[in-house]
């Protein structure tokens, strides 16, 4: 099955799963807390706060050349989202991609998927730890702040 076969079947809606594939096609879920959705949602909205000069995206999907990655908060400029509109998955990654550390991922697992993302074009990778901490990355760089939001906190707080 290809990415958009999966996306159309109706056997897999309302799973509450996220869905990604490995480089061979197989379909690899992993179930989804609601404290990893608090922490995306948050982050989506930060990202939007920054300017008008792109989006941000939840659960975008991106063609890897170890199949379909799914990031959970993405960054694109209005210039990217020109280029690709909605395409499904994006064979390139946006500007920013960031992935929010679940309890079922190593830190092996998000090794790989930042090398991933930056190889196929993201500029920065955030990695949120399950205490709302944020690193972020410049291609293999770790930075103190985002150069592409700056002003982005390095922490994000929980409601309570």
């Amino acid at each position: 099955m290809n990415w958009q076969a999966i996306c159309d079947n109706p056997q897999f809606r309302d799973l509450p799963f996220q869905f990604e594939t490995n480089r061979w096609g197989h379909i690899v879920m992993s179930p989804a807390t609601n404290r990893h959705g608090f922490f995306q949602a948050k982050l989506a909205r930060l990202l939007d706060e920054l300017g008008k000069q792109g989006i941000s995206i939840t659960e975008c999907s991106i063609q890897t050349t170890e199949g379909v990655k799914v990031a959970d908060v993405a960054w694109a400029s209005k210039n990217f989202l020109k280029r690709h509109h909605f395409a499904n998955p994006y064979l390139e990654a946006p500007e920013i991609v960031v992935e929010i550390l679940s309890p079922s991922n190593s830190q092996a697992e998000m090794d790989e998927n930042k090398e991933l993302y930056f190889s196929h074009g993201a500029h920065e990778f955030w990695l949120c730890d399950e205490e709302g901490a944020i690193r972020f990355f410049n291609n293999h760089t770790e930075l103190t702040r985002s150069t592409l939001a700056p002003s982005f906190p390095v922490r994000v707080s929980l409601p309570f």
